[in-house]
């Protein structure tokens, strides 16, 4: 992001900076969600557990699937792809392209 203006400079940082943010928030309330609804099942199946003769972990299948799901969240909302794209990788990328 090689500019003379600083103006553009700086607003350009602050959207990518208000994104990263809303993606960070948006993984929190993913995360929280996640324990408390796996909470309530690991709950709902000890209490079935304690009077039935069924002991079957089912609720590891909803914590196992919805856990792959949380797992690429939090990649999309921390991970290298949520930096930002610098002039070189463009770049980079352009040549690559032009010589397809």
């Amino acid at each position: 992001m090689s500019t003379d203006n600083p103006t553009v400079q700086t607003s350009d940082l602050r959207s990518l900076a208000i994104r990263r943010l809303h993606r960070k928030r948006e993984f929190i309330e993913h995360l929280a969600a996640y324990l408390i609804v796996n909470g309530m099942l690991v709950a709902i199946w000890l209490i079935i557990g304690l009077t039935a003769d069924f002991w079957y972990p089912w609720p590891l299948f909803p914590i196992a699937g919805w856990g792959v799901g949380l797992a690429f969240h939090a990649w999309a909302a921390f991970g290298p792809s949520s930096r930002p794209i610098d002039e070189a990788a463009v770049a980079r990328e352009i040549d690559r392209l032009s010589q397809e």
